[in-house]
């Protein structure tokens, strides 16, 4: 185990760096978000490979990852292609000025290569331990609550890119689809993914690996995810206050009656 896992930490910090090295030369560090879903893939390969032969449980959780990770990429290089650096890091860069050349490779790329190392621990340790148990009901809740999860990553995506498509909708809140009922549907999903992911790593011996979803959670809720990209967006987006009082922020729920 301690070979899997050192082997996909070094890869994913080496290729972040490497990333890191691109975005540099091109002042444009915003690669690295397409990136996530790619890391995954990587670790679930890399891990499959070197424990090899999969059982069934493996193929199932190879299969989940990457068409997870495979949709998110693609869906992220295709948003993101064209319209420069993201504001985010664009705000970073004007903050930290000449220091953002080691700034962001701290606190953005060799960050994120670690979360995502430690988030798909279930994934490293169940392909490790190989566990022949048949597939079982444990399997089947965790790959439909990964289902459900990709739904609302899924369809969550394509409902707010048509509707940011429409220049009639500029500077308006999106509050229809599944974003009636979750203010973040892609969060919401991304949290089934990784607890969907457990429950079928938790079936093949990596139980003890519960930590990388809690963290996944809470990155969501009080981190990188709800809070932060709700700390300005009131102020770009002065309907979204009354969204907010209507809307659920995260789990979905019919919206409240004003």
């Amino acid at each position: 185990m301690l070979t899997t896992c050192l082997t996909t930490l070094i890869l994913l910090v080496s290729v972040m760096c490497l990333l890191w090295l691109i975005g540099t030369l091109r002042r444009d560090v915003s690669l690295v978000d397409p990136f996530w879903g790619t890391g995954f893939i990587i670790v679930a390969a890399v891990a499959a490979w070197q424990n090899l032969p999969l059982t069934a449980r493996g193929h199932l959780l190879i299969t989940l990852v990457g068409v997870w990770g495979l949709r998110l990429s693609l869906y992220l290089l295709w948003r993101n292609w064209g319209h420069g650096e993201d504001r985010r890091y664009a705000a970073m860069r004007q903050h930290h000025g000449v220091r953002f050349w080691w700034v962001s490779l701290l606190t953005v790329f060799v960050l994120q290569a670690l979360i995502l190392w430690f988030v798909s621990l279930p994934v490293q340790v169940a392909l490790v331990h190989k566990s022949a148990e048949p597939l079982g009901l444990i399997d089947l809740t965790g790959t439909i609550i990964w289902g459900v999860g990709l739904f609302f990553e899924a369809v969550g995506d394509g409902q707010m890119a048509r509707f940011q498509a429409d220049p009639a909708n500029a500077g308006r809140v999106m509050d229809r689809g599944l974003w009636r009922y979750t203010r973040h549907p892609n969060y919401f999903g991304d949290f089934c993914v990784w607890w969907g992911l457990y429950l079928v790593g938790f079936a093949g011996g990596a139980g003890s690996t519960i930590l990388s979803p809690l963290i996944m959670s809470i990155l969501l809720l009080k981190v990188s995810g709800v809070s932060l990209l709700e700390s300005t967006i009131t102020d770009r987006r002065p309907e979204y206050a009354a969204y907010k009082q209507r809307t659920s922020s995260f789990f979905p729920r019919p919206p409240r009656r004003g």
